[in-house]
């Protein structure tokens, strides 16, 4: 198998980017991982992945979790707003 010419590398990579452009930026993606696990993109740097128990366990909190954070807001790091004090 011989090496791609630099053409075709340039028009590879165009290709790739005119995929990722597709996606809508801050938009989560949902995958299946190799291990049966079900991994969230979009929420940082890195996926979130938890099996299905996991993911069931944390729905079924949704209500106490939002309170949660809305009851201590204050000592929160918030995106845009400086790192809360001590």
């Amino acid at each position: 198998m011989s090496e791609p010419t630099k053409e075709e590398l340039l028009a590879r990579i165009a290709e790739l980017e005119k995929q990722a452009g597709g996606r809508k930026s801050g938009e989560l993606e949902l995958r299946v991982s190799d291990k049966g696990g079900v991994s969230v993109y979009g929420l940082g740097r890195f996926p979130v992945t938890l099996y299905y128990e996991q993911w069931v366990r944390l729905l079924d909190s949704a209500d106490r979790l939002r309170t949660f954070l809305e009851q201590n807001k204050g000592k929160l790091k918030l995106k845009g707003e400086p790192k809360p004090s001590e």
